[in-house]
């Protein structure tokens, strides 16, 4: 491809009812060149025909919060009710945009929709994205409101002690704005949503998109018994074992209890279900198998990004063809290294570091 028709690509995929005059005025060429080029790449199968309908390099869409993390690592055992001496740390945070800088990664073409605010936080969020290259550009931009903050205390384990997550800019998400972004979600070859979304926004989701495969990501409790009225559209979920309680109903006091849980929640639709245990490892309920796998130790110094970068693998490996058994493997794996680095994402995230923690699974 000549730079020329780079140039011309970039501008249909972001008008694509664009006239050949207005592409040759914006390019300052005349018309006829411009249509020269696009008959090349129509012939070079980049624009699929009339209409210039790009042709797109497979993407995961994923939808949900963005956020400020703040995290506090106690340097002896946490006291509750009093001031701890520690480490402060700010970093990237939020589910979705987690999942969707574990997925990039890993190497998979991400498109993120999210909301951030005008504010410094928000422009950091924004900027780090164009860096590690996680499409942000269908995001919505608020202005004169903060970027979501989520702020946890660590304990002497570095697992959380407690947190307080201040999402109100998602809330500001509607279902008409994301219905504008139906051709971006319908052309996905796999769609992760994270429970910090608006029931509406879920809704319109799920009704709009009926041809689409969503993963969820519950998220916490609350937002669980949320979308519990939705959760049988959904393809894949990755509850923790009390989010597991919630959307089945099923208390889960011994291991025998999952099977009956994962039960529940195939008979309303669910085609995959692995709980998390913690440091227990994971359970996983499908078609083809359902059983516990055990984690593998590791020396923990947060635990705050473990279960996102799971959901990013999990997705990746679907996208890959993998089965079930080598899915959960690699989740497992990407759930190693997350825990392995204090900041939310360990920047030696990458497909072959995962590959090479499977193999030793």
């Amino acid at each position: 491809m000549t730079q020329r028709e780079e140039e011309i690509l970039h501008i249909l995929k972001k008008n694509p009812m664009i006239s050949q005059q207005e592409l040759a005025d914006r390019l300052g060429i005349t018309r006829s060149s411009a249509a020269v080029h696009i008959t090349n790449l129509i012939k070079k199968g980049y624009i699929l025909g009339k209409g210039y309908v790009v042709k797109e390099d497979p993407y995961v869409c994923v939808i949900g919060g963005s956020n400020i993390d703040i995290q506090g690592f106690p340097r002896q055992k946490l006291v509750m009710g009093d001031s701890n001496i520690g480490t402060v740390k700010i970093s990237l945070g939020g589910v979705g945009r987690n999942i969707a800088e574990n997925l990039t990664r890993l190497g998979m073409h991400t498109r993120f929709i999210s909301v951030v605010g005008d504010d410094p936080y928000g422009q950091r969020i924004l900027e780090e994205a164009r860096t590690i290259g996680l499409d942000m550009s269908e995001s919505l931009l608020i202005k004169g409101e903060a970027t979501s903050t989520y702020l946890s205390i660590m304990d002497e384990r570095n697992d959380m002690a407690v947190a307080i997550s201040h999402m109100d800019s998602i809330e500001r998400m509607t279902a008409e704005f994301i219905k504008s972004k139906q051709s971006l979600i319908a052309h996905a070859q796999l769609v992760v949503c994270d429970a910090n979304l608006p029931y509406g926004v879920l809704e319109t989701l799920l009704t709009t998109n009926k041809d689409s495969t969503f993963f969820l990501d519950p998220v916490s409790c609350a937002k669980a018994e949320k979308v519990k009225p939705l959760i049988g559209r959904f393809h894949t979920i990755k509850p923790n074992r009390v989010e597991a309680e919630i959307l089945s109903g099923i208390p889960i006091q011994v291991d025998e209890d999952l099977p009956r849980a994962a039960a529940v929640l195939h008979k309303a639709g669910v085609k995959r279900v692995f709980i998390s245990l913690g440091s227990s490892g994971v359970f996983v309920s499908t078609e083809h198998i359902q059983q516990i796998f055990k984690a593998k130790p590791v020396k923990v110094f947060s635990a705050t990004g473990a279960g996102d970068a799971f959901m990013a693998a999990l997705a990746l490996a679907y996208c890959q063809g993998k089965n079930d058994e080598t899915s959960t493997l690699m989740a497992m794996a990407a759930a190693s290294i997350a825990l392995s680095h204090q900041d939310t994402i360990n920047p030696a995230m990458s497909l072959e570091l995962v590959n090479t923690l499977v193999k030793e699974y």
